[in-house]
Formats: C-alpha cells, structure tokens, sequence
C-alpha cells in the first residue's frame, strides 16, 4: 500500500485530503470490492469507504464500481477523498492539562467537573470542544480523537487519537486489552485483602441513566483490586482495569459491597463511622463527586510500536481525604 496524504497533519488545516491507493492481493481474490477495502484501508470506518465508493472517490484500476463487485486479485484500488468533518461541535479556549503530545497523540490529565462529550443539556463546555480549539484538525477524526471517557467527575489521564490511523490503533489496542489503565480510589469499608471482580454489565433495568451487574446478558466486565491502606471504616485502593465498560469500577465496587466514597448514584444512604471528627464529617458529606482518579496509562504508540506509559498525582481533595483519614488513625 502506498499513501500521499496532501495534509497529514490535524494541525495545519480543517480539511484533510486523503490520497491511498493499494494493491489487491491474492488471498482477498473473489472477495466482494467493499469487503477488500476495508481488508485494505483499516485506518477508515466501512460506512465512510462505502461513501466513498458511492461517490466515485475511492476506484477500481481507475474506474467507478459498485460495493458489491467482486474482485480477482491484481486490482489497484485508489482513493481521492475529502474527510468530511465528523460533527458540528463547536471550539471553545477550555484549558487543557497535556501531560504528552506529538503529531499522533496526546494524553490529557483531565479535571473533576469535565464533561468529556456533548450530549443532551451540554453541548458546550466539554473536553471535546477544548479539544477542538487545541487542534482543530480533530474536526476530521471520530469524536474528536476521544477514544476512552471518564466519568464527568473521575479525575485522570485519557489518551486522544489526532490522526485516523492512531485511532483506529488505538481502538484497536482498547479492544485487545493492550492498554493498561490503573486507578486510586477511596471505598467505605475495611477490605482484607485485594481480589478480582467479574460481573457482567448492562443498562439498569428502570434506572436507564445507571448500569447494574446482571447475571444474564451485559457486557463482560473484570476488574483487579488491591490494598494501598486500610482505614477505620474506609479502605484506599488501587484498581486495574481488564475491560473498560461505563461505570465499572463504581458498579463493581458497590457490587461486592464497598462503594466508592462521594458516589451518589451508587453508593446508597451515606453511613456515619463511628468516633469521626466533625472535619472529616463534612470532608465525606461534602466530598461531592466519587473518590476514583485514573493515576497511571499505558499503551503501545501506534507509530513508533513503543510502549509508553504515563503517571499523574492524586488531585487535592483526594489527597486532602486521604490526609483525614490518616490523622484519624493516630487518633483512634
């Protein structure tokens, strides 16, 4: 496969010209046009290269054909195409906190209270639309390069794809399970000892904005856990992630009974430990968001087939929870 691409890089312009073009080999022969260029052309969805060949950008030996033609091997299957613009999402100056970025992909510690998407109720002021007026070639790539969320109140790192073939890399890493993604939180309880969950995920069954573990269907869902120190009443943890559904470490942790402090819609009725300070009182009943902070990620950069990895502190109300805790200790 050979590629000239006019614009290869998302921070130059808003549009990008593709112009790829690769031979058919043996093994594809007999198979039907379409399914061989998405064999060919990994970096594009199957939806925009059927477009493509619809609209005559992306030929056989030079010709128009239909999706459905089947192909004898030897062809030369070319594309000529504009990326369209994947959404009418706005740029907004939203400060950023880049912890890595090259030309491929940059890596975001992302604060509590971000939104990462626009959605219903918020189609401004999200990650995406920072992320757009950092690089407004991210116009040209699905979801603006987000690959992965975290929820609007988890604070951490997250990666973003800025081209197309490092997102769909990365996608492809996020499916594999090659990307390593740790976590810190804070859990009422006093666990003994680390251990792992699974339990398959789905959409609550009335409760549509919540998940729920569910024993027939869902998702697959699997997270590790361990002991970093164990508290009167609380237990501070360190989660891995093998999968990647919404909510997992907050519906998990629930799930096998120690529920992430500050979780309003899984924790349940806010219990009162026993011998606390009215400081630390108020700290738990105003903590105001789940104590869950993804601290570490690593992945193998779709470019250079390195492994890389990145680590970020623990926010300050976390640290300052966790700062309680500990002074609650030497106090019992």
């Amino acid at each position: 496969m050979t590629t000239s691409n006019t614009d290869n890089s998302p921070l130059d312009s808003h549009v990008e010209v593709v112009e790829q073009e690769a031979v058919v080999p043996e093994h594809l022969s007999g198979k039907r046009f379409d399914v061989a260029a998405a064999t060919l052309f990994p970096d594009f969805s199957r939806s925009r290269l059927q477009t493509w060949i619809k609209s005559g950008e992306l030929l056989v030996d030079g010709r128009a054909a239909k999706g459905k033609e089947k192909l004898f091997g030897g062809e030369t299957l070319v594309i000529s195409a504009e990326l369209e613009e994947q959404g009418d999402w706005e740029a907004e100056p939203i400060e950023l906190d880049v912890v890595y970025e090259d030309k491929d992909i940059m890596v975001i510690n992302k604060p509590k209270g971000l939104v990462v998407h626009p959605g219903a109720g918020n189609r401004t002021g999200t990650l995406l639309n920072g992320l757009l007026h950092h690089c407004p070639g991210l116009v040209n790539v699905p979801r603006a390069g987000i690959v992965h969320r975290l929820d609007k109140d988890t604070t951490g790192l997250m990666v973003v794809a800025k081209t197309l073939h490092a997102h769909a890399n990365l996608v492809a890493q996020l499916q594999e399970r090659t990307v390593g993604r740790e976590y810190e939180a804070v859990v009422q309880g006093e666990m003994t000892g680390g251990g792992r969950v699974e339990a398959n995920l789905g959409r609550h069954p009335r409760q549509r904005q919540k998940m729920a573990v569910q024993d027939f269907g869902g998702k697959e869902a699997i997270t590790h856990y361990r002991l970093l120190q164990r508290f009167s009443g609380f237990t501070h943890i360190r989660v891995k992630l093998e999968t990647g559904r919404t909510h997992q470490i907050r519906v998990h942790m629930a799930h096998i009974g120690y529920p992430l402090v500050g979780d309003a819609t899984y924790a349940g009725r806010f219990k009162i430990p026993k011998n606390i300070s009215l400081e630390l009182l108020e700290k738990l009943r105003h903590f105001g968001r789940q104590a869950l902070h993804a601290a570490q990620l690593g992945l193998i950069h779709p470019e250079t087939d390195e492994y890389m990895e990145w680590q970020v502190p623990r926010p300050d109300d976390m640290e300052d929870l966790l700062r309680q805790l500990k002074q609650r200790e030497t106090e019992l």
